[in-house]
This record gives structure tokens, sequence and C-alpha cells, in this order.
């Protein structure tokens, strides 16, 4: 199987051939740049050496002596020799050579452009002559009456030039070595780090990798959300963003507490304004390294209030339970009162206990016609009963059955109840809940007091918006699920203290009716 280059070996490869490129064309630049002042440089020596001969006075003289040639050849090697150029050519203005550096070419005709000069002006250009290409002026003497007698001509050939650009090509060579060694060290580097954070995957595994988790995130059922170090949200798919209402609005004070804190939690309940969610958080790592934290979502709001409604037919059960097994202790007496020929108190204890309960439950059914909330209230005060605390309906409660939804109801009431039920346990008598459930002027109003210590002002918001218990372990949302429904409604609660001691909660909620 051949193996596929990974992002980091591709980027790597790329670089270094876009760097070897790049070098490759500077160094080429950088040496016509060089071939073009080495030949300006070229041109500037022929040129000056040509006119600083052209005036020296012996020149001048002896271009017009009869034997020119001795006077002029040693002179014209020596300044040849000295300047470093190749030829130093004096000669006639018919182009006759007084000098030259081979001497048999001297009294021979001098091949190239002259014309300019004989005009009084200057000749500079890259001719082939007798050594060769080379880089030549060639300028005018004057005689002291202005009338030109003779011509000079100095020249540096091809081959110098380029002999003297050659001795520049280690120095080139090494910047050149060091510019490359230097870009594939740096995109060594880059492609070291780029691995690192890639795995080594190649394009084809990152891609298939980003669908296929794309997928999956937009595909599950639960809320995701990935928390990075610092706390911040680096990822939520489409489930959680619809379970917290994510958009512009910050994360929910509950979801963002378990967020910050960064501690594991497990199957732990969590308030998303009218939403229970059950959440977990675990800690992510790679290779021994934390990453952050990953928090899953689940929506139990349908859950927990078919939980509460079967909690409330639970606890009626069991009402109703202990109330039989009350009543068969209550027949057994009477009956055994019945058999010991006591029948008139058997008849008192019977007619005592059918009347407090007949009187309960009228007052109850007479006040309110709906069932479900009805029953609640039956099954509480049974279970007041069974606790030694003594459950009391206002008799000024009045309830439609289309006043609210039965679900809504069962949910304000019944965590009301509870709370204060907890709220009195364990307290000194007198140990009394009082319920008002009364609809008017297109509001119900649900109120519950009790005997118990009472709710701290400090604690009223965190009961409401984020799950508060009174008991010592736990996580309560009773007063949580009543603060969702109050929202939901538009309503409104207040907790106050009751007149010697205890809480008053009251909530009131827009009628649906």
């Amino acid at each position: 199987m051949t193996r596929r280059w990974s992002i980091a070996g591709q980027l790597f490869a790329l670089q270094v051939l876009v760097v070897s490129l790049l070098v490759a064309g500077g160094t080429a630049g950088a040496v016509l740049l060089a071939r073009d002042d080495a030949e300006d440089a070229a041109t500037d020596i022929v040129l000056s050496v040509a006119e600083t001969v052209a005036r020296s006075p012996s020149v001048v003289d002896a271009v017009s002596a009869p034997d020119p040639v001795a006077r002029l050849q040693p002179y014209a090697e020596a300044t040849r020799v000295a300047t470093h150029t190749d030829f130093v050519v004096i000669m006639a203005p018919d182009r006759t050579r007084f000098t030259h550096p081979t001497a048999s070419l001297i009294g021979k005709p001098f091949s190239g452009t002259i014309e300019p000069a004989l005009r009084g002006g200057q000749v500079v250009e890259t001719f082939t002559g007798s050594l060769g290409e080379s880089v030549r002026a060639v300028v005018p003497v004057h005689a002291t009456d202005g009338r030109i007698t003779g011509l000079v001509s100095v020249g540096i050939t091809t081959e110098a030039v380029n002999q003297r650009l050659l001795r520049q090509a280690p120095a080139v060579a090494v910047a050149t070595g060091a510019a490359l060694l230097l870009a594939a060290a740096g995109a060594w580097l880059l492609s070291r780090r780029l691995r690192r954070q890639t795995h080594g995957l190649g394009p084809a595994e990152m891609t298939r990798m980003y669908e296929y988790y794309d997928g999956v995130l937009h595909a599950v059922r639960e809320g995701l959300l990935v928390v990075d170090l610092k706390g911040r949200v680096a990822l939520a798919n489409d489930e959680a963003k619809r379970l917290l209402g994510l958009g512009d609005a910050d994360l929910p004070p509950a979801v963002a507490e378990l967020v910050a804190s960064g501690r594991p939690a497990e199957d732990e309940p969590v308030l998303a304004g009218d939403r229970v969610l059950v959440a977990n958080q675990r800690a992510t790592q790679f290779a021994g390294r934390r990453l952050g934290t990953v928090l899953t979502l689940r929506d139990h709001t349908e859950l927990r209030a078919l939980t509460g409604e079967l909690d409330s037919v639970r606890g009626l059960t069991e009402a109703l339970r202990a109330q039989a097994h009350e009543a068969a202790n209550r027949l057994h007496t009477v009956l055994t009162l019945v058999e010991l020929g006591r029948t008139d108190e058997a008849v008192r204890l019977a007619t005592a206990e059918l009347a407090i309960a007949q009187r309960l439950t009228d007052r109850v059914v007479g006040a309110v016609t709906e069932p479900a909330l009805a029953a609640l209230l039956l099954g509480k005060s049974a279970q007041a009963a069974e606790r030694g605390v003594e459950l009391v309906v206002d008799e000024e409660s009045r309830l439609d059955a289309a006043a609210l939804p039965s679900r809504d109801l069962i949910t304000v009431v019944g965590n009301l109840v509870d709370n204060a039920l907890e709220a009195v346990a364990g307290t000194d008598p007198p140990r009394r809940v009082t319920v008002l459930v009364r609809q008017d002027a297109g509001e119900v109003l649900v109120r519950v007091g009790d005997t118990g210590p009472g709710l701290p002002a400090e604690h009223v918001t965190d009961a409401f918006r984020r799950g508060w218990s009174t008991k010592r372990e736990g996580r309560g949302l009773g007063l949580a699920l009543v603060g969702q429904v109050v929202r939901r409604y538009g309503g409104q609660y207040d907790v106050a203290p009751a007149d010697g001691g205890g809480a008053v909660v009251t909530v009131r909620l827009r009628s649906a009716s």
C-alpha cells in the first residue's frame, strides 16, 4: 500500500521547491546584475584610460614625430600593464597602428569603429578584433591648434571581464547555499510543527475526518459542548444550540457555572430557561495533555413533568394505602367495641372519624373542581398527617377546571407543598401548612404558608432559578420548576415571612381561560 504524504510533508516539499526557485532566480538575477556592473566598470576604465592617454603631452607630440612607434610603443605597454587593460592602441587618423600588444600588428590598420572619434566625439563599443571580443573606447588626440592628429583605443577583452566575474562566484555560491539552508531549516521547523498539530494526517484523512465528525455532531440527539482550557465554548452542535437557546445570548447561569468549574458531572440536573437538562461533563485529553472538557446535555423537561405527576400519583397511592391501613385499624377498634357491648362509644368513634374525613373531602372537592389538583391536595393531606403536620386548605380556595393545564397546576402546588412539608418536618409543634388556590381577575393565585424556619432572603433567587433544597444533601429542583412555570405564564412570585414564624410563598399566574 502506497503511503500518502501528510499535509506537513507536502507543505515542506512545496516550500523547498518554491524557495529553491526563488533563490535560483535571485542568484541568476544577481549574476546578470554583476555582469552588467562588470561591463559598466570595464567601460568606465577603458574610457578614462583612453582619455588620459590622449591628453598626455608626450603622446600629442609623438603622433606627429618622424618615428612615433619607437616613442609610443613602450609608453603604451607600460600604461596597459599599469591599468590592467588588454590593449592600448595609438593610431594615425587613417587607422595605422603605432602601438599594439602584438608587435606584428604594428603598422597594420585598426579594426573597429573610429568615425565618431574623427569628428571629435567618443566611441564606446563591444567589438571583436584581433584579440577577440572586447569592450573598447576610442577617443581623438588633439594637437595644440585643435587638429585631430591621432586616435587612442583602450580595451578589455570580454574574457577578462568574465574572469573577474568568476572570481566573485565563490562568494555568490556561499550566499546562495546559506540562503537555501536557512530556508530549508525554516520549512522543516514549520512542517514539524504542522505535523505535530495535524498528527501526521494527510489531506484525504483530514477531509474524511471532518466530514464524519461534522455529520455525527449534527446527527446526535444529545446536546454537545466542547470547552477549551480557558472556559470558552469551542464547539456546540445543533441540539446544544436548541436546548440552550444559543445565539447572541450567553450560556444559562447553571450551565455556565458547570462549564466554568470544569468539574466532572454525571447525570446532574441543570436548568436552562424553561428546560430541565441532565448534564454529563468529562475532561478531554490527548497523549496525556488536557485539552478541555466535553459537556453533553439531554432534555428531561417532559420526563421531569411526567415524573412529578407520577410522584403525585405515587404519593396519593401511598396516602390511600396508609388511610386504608388506618381505616382498618379504626374499623377493628369499632368492631371490638361492639363485641364488648360498648356500642355507643363505637358509634361516636366511627362518626367522628367519618366527619373529619368528610369535611376535608367536601372542602377540597367543593372548592377545587380540577380533579387532579383535588386528588393531589387529598393525598398531600394524608402525607402531612403521617408526618404529624396539619395541612389546611383555605376556605377561600376556588378554582375552575379550565384555569390552567393540570400538569402546571400540579407542578406549582405539589412542589410548594412538598417544600413546606420539608420545612416544618422536625420542628416543634404546632406544625402547620396552609394552602390557598384561587382564580381571580384573570389570574391564578397559589399561596402556601408554613410554620417552619422560613426562607432566607439571600436564597430566594437561587431557589427559583438554579435549584435549591432545604435538604442537607442533593440539589433540589422543586422551586426551580415552579419558577419555570411562572416565567412560562408571565407570572410572578413572592416569598415573605409568616406571622409567628415560617414563610409564605405566593405565586401568581395568568389564567389560560
